[in-house]
């Protein structure tokens, strides 16, 4: 039997970034790990997209970014969420619960 689907669901990645910066900043790669770790492994998240999904969450103001050494004193990009991204958090989760309760539905329906 075929291992199911590990990718993100479309159109949920930049919800689980701001859920997961909305624990605290961090960088690209502790993000990744993160949301595979929370997922129990379910969602691996592809670097491309996680870089191009930055970029485009701080073009909108969701997002800081600053220069800093990690741990094991290597480089990074480090994220945090604005209050904008906040606020962008909440709406997007509860869009999310919205359309999650509305499928949860459809799938008990019977004829």
């Amino acid at each position: 039997m075929d291992e199911p689907s590990t990718d993100v669901i479309q159109g949920t990645l930049d919800l689980l970034i701001l859920k997961t910066l909305s624990l605290e900043p961090m960088h690209g790669f502790g993000i990744a790990r993160r949301i595979e770790q929370i997922s129990r492994g379910v969602f691996k998240v592809n670097p491309g997209s996680l870089l191009t999904a930055f970029q485009r969450l701080e073009r909108a103001g969701w997002l800081d970014a600053e220069w800093r050494r990690t741990d094991n004193s290597r480089r990074a990009k480090y994220y945090s969420l604005t209050r904008a991204g906040r606020k962008q958090f909440e709406v997007e989760a509860a869009h999310w619960t919205r359309r999650v309760s509305a499928v949860a539905r459809l799938l008990k329906a019977e004829t």
